[in-house]
């Protein structure tokens, strides 16, 4: 059960975060118009790749995304790991296999 709240929260973090920063940055910020600037080479599809804000929110959302899928990650792995057995079923199995052996 954990596990499975561990998936869904990596998955939200991930998604909001992305809708929050990048979106949110490509569609109010840097989508401007081709202009006669200097570095209007650099407006590939309309996206001012060369602004200082890009700069600073893509690596941080690249680090989000990927301590999300780590944690998307653990989730699963404690989901599927199936519940260890209990000590005193453990030390009967090796008591009878002692008998047994004797």
């Amino acid at each position: 059960m954990i596990g499975a709240i561990v998936i869904v929260v990596g998955l939200l973090i991930a998604i909001v975060y992305t809708m929050g920063s990048v979106l949110d940055l490509l569609f109010t910020t840097i989508w401007a118009p081709s202009s006669g600037e200097w570095d209007s080479w650099a407006n590939l599809f309309d996206i001012d790749w060369l602004d200082w804000r890009l700069f600073v929110v893509l690596p941080i959302w690249l680090l989000v995304v990927l301590i999300s899928i780590i944690a998307v990650w653990i989730g699963y792995s404690m989901l599927t790991t199936p519940a260890p057995v209990p000590l005193e079923e453990l030390e009967q199995e090796l008591a009878a296999e002692e008998e047994g052996s004797e």
